[in-house]
């Protein structure tokens, strides 16, 4: 070979089972019924939607519930312009990290209805959930978020999220 090998491809395929138990099983369970919870931690008090059984920063336990906002503020964001074969979204799109309103760990998404090139850090946004005759317990329930309308939350007020 003269020439130095620039890219392979490789296809691949993972089937793979997911079990919930405890706070995740949950959660799904609410989703399904179309609301989003949380659990406060008992030390620190930060509500994490979705919920894991314990605080990432205090290491205990969390058992109370929460209910979380379906609406919240976007607080990072990724416009994705290179296409995939497993994603069948038209380019550009955007994936947003949402902090929910009620909670302290930013939810993951996509944003749509809106152009990519208006997107914001501060921009209020709100869930778009699929038609109620279709919900299971999965995050598939809701589509995608959308902008609320509502006036931007600025950068400053959101330096506590993380």
């Amino acid at each position: 070979m003269s020439e130095p090998v620039k890219s392979i491809v490789t296809p691949t395929h993972l089937v793979y089972e997911y079990t919930a138990l405890g706070a995740h099983a949950e959660f799904l369970n609410q989703i399904g019924q179309g609301r989003l919870v949380g659990q406060r931690c008992p030390q620190c008090r930060k509500v994490y939607c979705p919920p894991s059984g314990a605080c990432a920063r205090c290491g205990v336990a969390t058992s109370e519930w929460v209910d979380v906002a379906d609406r919240g503020t976007v607080t990072t964001f990724c416009i994705v312009r290179v296409p995939s074969e497993n994603i069948e979204l038209k380019l550009p799109y955007c994936a947003a990290n949402i902090l929910l309103d009620g909670s302290d760990l930013v939810f993951i998404a996509l944003l749509q209805e809106c152009e990519v090139a208006d997107v914001r850090i501060g921009m209020r946004v709100e869930a778009v959930w699929r038609p109620r005759s279709e919900w299971t317990p999965t995050f598939e329930n809701i589509r995608y978020f959308r902008p609320s309308g509502e006036p931007d939350v600025p950068i400053e007020k959101l330096g506590g999220w993380f």
